[in-house]
């Protein structure tokens, strides 16, 4: 094990880089943190190149830290942790991982979820875990979305992109059109005229649903390839549906 006392140390420097995308993007690893992601991280193999731990969380994550070698897992005092961390009360462990191998084989017998320049991390977070809940195989982020490998887009994962396929920085209009010519329904959620109510659409249908950014919704060049634009009737007053809450809907439908 790697003892590590001081914020100069130059490997604590290059950890604490990665709260940035572009040291994420150059080195390829993010931060995972709290007990749930890092068990998660092991029972799903990711690739973890680090465990990092306090004196105490040595003895609380202990069966956690036995399930990695020695040379993986750096002690340091309880300050540095929390310098480190990027949640208030944080928990006394935190993982380096590897980022995941991205699978860019279309099924037209499984579902999508496709998401547009979609900005908030909480809402990617959580449609990421929806769908990993309703079953979807994969799902396609869009050039233009929030970074995968945030802090605040994991914690809302809870996990999930340990369990399915995510592809990132993927051009949304050729996508749509290669999986259109291969068989697969596309549908965006628009509020116009042309657009349908979801309940028309058959559910045994494989199908890839595009949502759109919270304030601008999906891009016209986008909904221009679609095969069907959709809705959700609402019977209040409410304008529209948080993207997330939405996502879940139609997602669940399928």
């Amino acid at each position: 094990m790697k003892i590590i006392e001081s914020a100069s140390n130059q490997w604590m420097k290059q950890i604490k880089k990665l709260h940035k995308k572009k040291f994420r993007d150059e080195t390829q690893t993010y931060l995972i943190e709290g007990e749930h992601l890092v068990e998660e991280a092991l029972d799903y193999h990711a690739d973890i190149a680090w465990i990092i731990t306090t004196e105490e969380g040595l003895i609380k994550y202990s069966q956690l830290i036995s399930r990695i070698e020695d040379e993986k897992c750096v002690i340091i005092p309880h300050k540095l942790l929390k310098d480190l961390s990027e949640l208030p009360t944080p928990q006394e462990i935190i993982a380096v991982v590897k980022k995941q191998q991205e699978f860019d084989i279309l099924d037209t017998q499984q579902h999508y979820l496709l998401l547009d320049n979609i900005q908030d991390p909480g809402n990617l977070g959580t449609m990421i875990r929806t769908a990993d809940a309703a079953g979807f195989s994969t799902v396609v982020l869009g050039i233009g979305t929030t970074d995968l490998y945030a802090s605040k887009v994991q914690r809302a994962m809870q996990g999930s992109q340990f369990h399915i396929n995510i592809l990132s920085h993927i051009d949304l209009v050729r996508w749509t059109k290669e999986a259109r010519e291969k068989g697969l329904l596309v549908v965006a959620s628009a509020l116009d005229s042309q657009a349908m109510s979801f309940k028309e659409l058959n559910r045994q249908t494989p199908t890839a649903i595009i949502m759109g950014n919270e304030g601008q919704g999906v891009s016209p060049q986008l909904l221009a390839v679609v095969d069907k634009k959709i809705y959700i009737p609402m019977k209040g007053l409410s304008e529209s549906l948080n993207v997330a809450v939405a996502a879940g809907i139609l997602m669940f439908h399928f």
